[in-house]
């Protein structure tokens, strides 16, 4: 008897102790939510800003599928968050059965107890109980068991009492947890027509933007040259700042050598080597970085620098995706591969320079200007201005306004920007911070 209590006991503490640890899982699941409420927010409101300020565009498609695309998760999220709650109920439920037998077991037992005390209530049969002990020891003991069994009795009452009470609370979670379903599943059918809503104002943009097959043919067929003609000017722009970096080089090398002639003892060859390694007057050796286009320690830190910020760069305007980086496919079949990432803004919103730098160009392309800006090996490429605050052999830092945001043929603010290693492109949405 005394051992099924003990095992009540047991399970009780199990019940109230040993629950699984979830609450860190749902809390994150919670902040996500707000993250992706926050950004539908904000591209809602490049919506209706482009809606009100321009005719249908790429960059509104791109949006609205930025927003399919956030909306889906925010239902996969509250998928998530049922997953929770429904393991909560299962788990209520059986604690709830067990508590429930449990529950039967203590007042079958206390029932018992009772029944026996009560069939000896009789003093006369407690002391006769005592005084039959064949010796004082023996009395002792009986006067022990005695004593435990009152206070076995009422640990049988203060269990079925604490089972009672977590039995209730596990109820009323039970409860919580059924209502807690019902809200959010409510809710996740408003995000899914919610949803429904998005991919339909998606299927209109696309329909408009057919319809402008021909215009957006021709833009395209105009954004090609003006790319082929950026390209040429980088192309151009690199193999000079690539033969400046080695006639650098050479000269250095040069100069080095002129010095440590100078620097040489006559008489202690070992004299001599160590005066040209450590004679502050010789230009000092830059570090291999495998690019000619790193030629000082300066330039080597700065080109580090760099690369270890890769998707932490900040964005040059505040604005939205007009074209991804690479390949591109545009209603009515139309294919466009972007050099970079074109930034759909304000017109005439200030452009940032995405790190620290120096100006190597800055120039006319047709209407617009062009600056471009040089990190160790890195250079990136900022096209699309109404114009330049820079100058070329100028120095700027991370955040620095570099220029003005133009605008498209649509009427859009647009900038587009450009990141190249050496010669080759890179994609900047995987260098930028993410929004």
């Amino acid at each position: 008897m005394q051992k099924i209590v003990l095992l009540a006991g047991i399970l009780l503490f199990s019940l109230q102790n040993g629950r699984a640890q979830t609450g860190s899982n749902k809390d994150e699941l919670q902040k996500q939510r707000l993250q992706l409420k926050k950004e539908i927010e904000e591209t809602e409101k490049v919506l209706n800003e482009t809606r009100s300020t321009t005719k249908v565009n790429i960059g509104q498609l791109n949006t609205i599928n930025k927003r399919i695309d956030l909306q889906d998760n925010v239902i996969e999220n509250i998928t998530g968050q049922l997953k929770f709650i429904e393991n909560d109920i299962y788990k209520s439920q059986r604690e709830v059965n067990k508590l429930a037998r449990v529950l039967d077991t203590l007042k079958q037992e206390y029932a018992k107890s009772m029944v026996y005390s009560y069939m000896n209530r009789n003093n006369y049969d407690f002391l006769n109980f005592i005084f039959s002990a064949s010796s004082f020891n023996d009395a002792i003991k009986r006067v022990t068991y005695l004593k435990s069994y009152r206070t076995y009795r009422e640990m049988q009452g203060l269990n079925i009492i604490r089972t009672q009470n977590l039995l209730q609370q596990r109820i009323n979670e039970l409860s919580g947890n059924k209502q807690k379903k019902s809200i959010v599943l409510q809710e996740k059918s408003h995000e899914m027509t919610e949803l429904e809503k998005q991919q339909q104002v998606k299927e209109q943009i696309v329909a408009k933007l057919k319809g402008r097959q021909k215009e957006l043919t021709a833009q395209i067929t105009i954004k090609r040259k003006q790319d082929a003609k950026l390209k040429g000017m980088i192309t151009a722009m690199i193999r000079r700042e690539i033969e400046n970096a080695r006639k650098k080089a050479l000269a250095d090398k040069k100069e080095r050598d002129r010095l440590a002639a100078l620097n040489k003892p006559k008489t202690n060859p070992a004299t001599s080597d160590n005066t040209a390694k450590t004679n502050p007057a010789l230009p000092k050796e830059t570090k291999t970085t495998g690019s000619v286009l790193v030629t000082s320690e300066a330039d080597r830190v700065l080109d580090a620098n760099f690369e270890r910020n890769r998707g932490l760069l900040p964005w040059p305007v505040d604005g939205y995706i007009i074209n991804h980086f690479g390949a591109n496919q545009l209603p009515g079949g139309i294919d466009y591969n972007n050099p970079g990432v074109s930034i759909g803004t304000k017109t005439g919103t200030g452009v940032k320079s995405i790190f620290d730098g120096e100006v190597t160009l800055v120039s006319y392309m047709d209407d617009k200007q062009v600056v471009f800006i040089k990190h160790g090996k890195y250079f990136s490429v900022y096209s699309n201005l109404s114009s330049a605050d820079v100058q070329r052999g100028q120095a700027v830092k991370t955040g620095q306004i570099v220029g003005k945001a133009g605008s498209n043929d649509d009427g859009q603010g647009q900038i587009d920007l450009i990141i190249m290693k050496e010669s080759n492109n890179v994609n900047p949405e995987q260098w930028l911070r993410r929004k």
